[in-house]
């Protein structure tokens, strides 16, 4: 009887040494992460945040209060993340350089040299141009890492399709009301909606007006380049049949699937890649537009800058971010490789939206997605590589 009780202790002290990680706090970064939205967005809103859960708690918020609840308490209570604020529609060109002042701004307060930045759709490529404006004031690396989460690196065919129909019409009442209505809830600018769909699109939308619009020229201004940030990341979303009504919403003026999982082999006389079929991003379809190649708004082709980062799971470890070897580095991001640009390899399977927190119906009925693990742990991988 002795024997078999110090059996059960010794397995019961062996799974109790072995379980998984899980519900271990992240580890706390050395420099603080900052979080920048993507178009259309905000830092908070009537008590909700861009970056929150279900109901609207940033997932940067650590527990460091007495009794304290509307937190994150999967990260260290010691960990400083910030949420940005610049304007919800404009271009990169002028998102960035807001970006870079904020984040400025925030050093001066909390006595940070460094910073890291997790940006989601167009604050992933806000982030590049920031880090290149703080390192000319610095002069010297600001920006440790930098992950960008369904972003459109390569464009997106939503924004040429609502260019295409003029500015004129059902577009012109969209734009008024996304300038001066909701722009106005969001931020105390006035905002240029057609100026962030120019900034969306892979070409330069008229190379006569003067104007270098579009990926293709932000990305050779803003390349991926070790100078400007230490370490390069992307994550990448993608599922059939989006279901968030925001999303949904949007079928009313743009295409409600997208052919997001193309590459082809035409360069321009620059070495670029060539948009093949016209249709806004980078390189040709596959001729497949009820696939899971795209998220709602963005297409896989479009998504990987720098190493593409998988999440995984295992009883031992628990949840966790990894760099994809499948598919190799992205440091051209105008000329990606046909399986950067096409692989399914370590797609998220969530729509544009699931990772801000806004669920099957924004605030009220969640989804299957866990907000605050989820970027703990990307917290934890930042510690790593920062």
């Amino acid at each position: 009887m002795k024997n078999k009780l110090m059996i059960l202790g010794l397995v019961s002290l062996a799974v109790c040494l072995t379980a998984p990680l899980a519900s271990a706090r992240a580890t706390k970064t050395v420099n603080p992460v900052v979080f920048a939205h993507g178009m259309m967005g905000f830092d908070q809103l009537v008590g909700l945040d861009y970056f929150g859960n279900d109901l609207g708690t940033f997932v940067g918020d650590p527990c460091d209060q007495f009794l304290e609840t509307t937190c994150n308490r999967k990260i260290d209570r010691k960990q400083q993340a910030y949420a940005s604020e610049v304007n919800p529609f404009q271009s990169s060109e002028y998102r960035g350089l807001q970006l870079a002042d904020d984040i400025e701004s925030y050093m001066a307060t909390v006595g940070a040299t460094a910073v890291n930045i997790v940006g989601h759709s167009q604050g992933g490529m806000d982030g590049r141009k920031a880090a290149k404006i703080l390192y000319d004031r610095k002069g010297k690396q600001v920006v440790k890492a930098l992950i960008s989460l369904s972003s459109p690196h390569r464009g997106s065919p939503v924004s040429k399709n609502v260019l295409d129909k003029g500015e004129d019409g059902y577009n012109a009442f969209v734009a008024w009301m996304a300038d001066n209505f909701i722009n106005s809830l969001f931020y105390v600018e006035k905002g240029d909606f057609f100026a962030s769909m120019k900034t969306l699109m892979y070409n330069d939308w008229d190379p006569a007006d003067g104007e270098a619009t579009g990926c293709k020229a932000f990305n050779n201004n803003y390349p991926v380049d070790n100078t400007y940030v230490k370490y390069y990341g992307s994550l990448i979303t993608a599922q059939q049949g989006a279901t968030n009504p925001i999303l949904m919403a949007m079928s009313l003026f743009a295409p409600r699937e997208i052919d997001g999982d193309g590459w082809c082999a035409l360069l321009d006389p620059m070495g670029d890649q060539v948009d093949c079929d016209n249709d806004g991003a980078a390189g040709s379809g596959d001729g497949e537009f009820e696939d899971t190649d795209d998220d709602g708004l963005v297409g896989v082709n479009s998504q990987q800058m720098g190493y593409r980062l998988a999440y995984k799971s295992s009883f031992w470890k628990g949840s966790y971010f990894t760099e994809d070897t499948t598919t190799g580095y992205v440091s051209d991001l105008n000329n990606p490789t046909e399986i950067q640009a096409t692989s399914y390899s370590s797609v998220l399977p969530y729509d544009h939206l699931d990772v801000c927190g806004l669920g099957i119906i924004p605030y009220i009925v969640a989804d299957d997605f866990d907000e605050m693990q989820f970027y703990a742990d990307l917290i934890d991988f930042i510690a790593d590589k920062e």
